[in-house]
Formats: structure tokens, C-alpha cells, sequence
């Protein structure tokens, strides 16, 4: 079946780094654009960083441009989101998703989604 499997959160200080990688299995991921999306306390699922199915493609959100970078290894099956300069206001539960053919930040038009890595930043 697929599965989109996150890791690497955790409890990091401000101005601290953290990076996160999603495992994918059960699809042909190189046919995918991959995004990160966060989820704080709250309805709204936040669009953070999406990549295209080669990796050569990617577009962010003002709040993460600069400091979070996206990237992925398709003979791993893999996507990662590299953090720095964390702040508070980072702390969420990060998510990553898969969509079949192009590069979008609406998360209604991903076909599948991980159950999330939790990222906390607080001293």
C-alpha cells in the first residue's frame, strides 16, 4: 500500500536546525511533486515548500523562504525539508504529501499524505 513516513522532528532551540525526511513507498514516486505542509493548533494546514518529480522545480512560502530547503533523492524514495533558524512560531506538525504530475501548494489536490512529524522550538 502507500505510505508517506516522516521523521527527524523534535524539540530544537530558537535559531536551531532541524531536517526532515519523508520515506515514500507503494507508488512510482519519481512521478510525483512532493510538498511539506504544517499543521499548528488550529484548522488551517499551511503550505510550506514543494518540489517537481525531478527535483528541478521548487517554490516556497514567504515563511519559509531562506531559512527551509526542500529537496529529494528519488533513488531513495525520499524528500527532505532542511530547517534553520528556527523560530516558535515553526512549531507544528510537519507533514509531507505527493501529487501526481505537477507542482501545486493547494493541499487539496495531493493524492496522498504521511501522518506527520511533530517539530517543537522552544528555549
Amino acid at each position: 500500500q502507500v505510505q508517506l513516513v516522516e521523521s527527524g522532528g523534535g524539540l530544537v532551540q530558537p535559531g536551531g536546525s532541524l531536517r526532515l525526511s519523508c520515506a515514500a513507498s507503494g507508488f512510482s514516486f519519481s512521478h510525483y511533486a512532493m510538498g511539506w505542509f504544517r499543521q499548528a493548533p488550529g484548522p488551517v494546514r499551511q503550505f510550506i515548500a514543494a518540489i517537481d518529480e525531478a527535483g528541478g522545480s521548487t517554490y516556497y512560502a514567504d515563511s519559509a523562504n531562506g531559512r527551509f530547503t526542500i529537496s529529494r533523492d528519488n533513488a531513495k524514495n525520499t524528500v527532505y525539508l532542511e530547517m534553520n533558524n528556527l523560530k516558535p512560531e515553526d512549531t507544528a506538525v510537519y507533514y509531507c504529501a505527493a501529487v501526481l504530475t505537477y507542482l501545486t501548494v493547494a493541499p487539496a489536490r495531493y493524492d496522498w499524505w504521511g501522518q506527520g512529524t511533530r517539530v517543537t522550538v522552544s528555549s
